[in-house]
């Protein structure tokens, strides 16, 4: 993915960065996706996509490492928030090859996993089909990327 700093902010009510993400936001928990909200959106911004992925599982079964939790996308330039549990926007798929959010839920054992929740501006009006893997949404994206941060999250069962 090509480079896009910007001052772009995300934050959620429910964590501090590299704070504990709630049980309640977990496969252990309720398994509903935390709010988020962001701020200092670069100028030009049309649409935004918001994706959770955790570089620490020790998955490399997909072609990549890791593991894709959520990949939601087509959410208009003028949204800033979030809120908990959302539906709302196009669904991509996840590594478990379901639509949707799914929570945190590493290894017994496993250690600290780092989720890192990205949001990303987009300079051109996207009309995306749902079901786009996090690979698929990328490709279709990063020619129009102008900014894109992330909040981390840590959980550990």
């Amino acid at each position: 993915m090509g480079f896009a700093l910007s001052k772009l902010q995300l934050n959620s009510p429910a964590f501090e960065f590299r704070g504990k993400i709630p049980r309640k936001h977990t496969g252990e928990g309720v398994d509903i996706s935390p709010a988020f909200e962001w701020s200092k959106v670069p100028e030009g911004t049309h649409c935004f996509a918001l994706i959770c992925h955790d570089p620490d599982a020790p998955l490399l079964s997909t072609g990549s490492y890791g593991f894709v939790h959520w990949v939601l996308y087509n959410i208009p330039g003028s949204v800033t928030r979030l809120p908990e549990g959302t539906e709302d926007y196009t669904s991509g798929i996840n590594d478990a090859r379901k639509e949707g959010y799914m929570g945190p839920m590493p290894p017994e054992g496993h250690g600290i996993h780092h989720y890192y929740f990205w949001i990303i501006a987009i300079n051109k009006e996207m009309d995306l089909d749902p079901g786009l893997t996090l690979w698929q949404l990328l490709e279709q994206i990063e020619p129009y990327v102008i900014g894109m941060n992330r909040l981390v999250g840590i959980y550990e069962r």
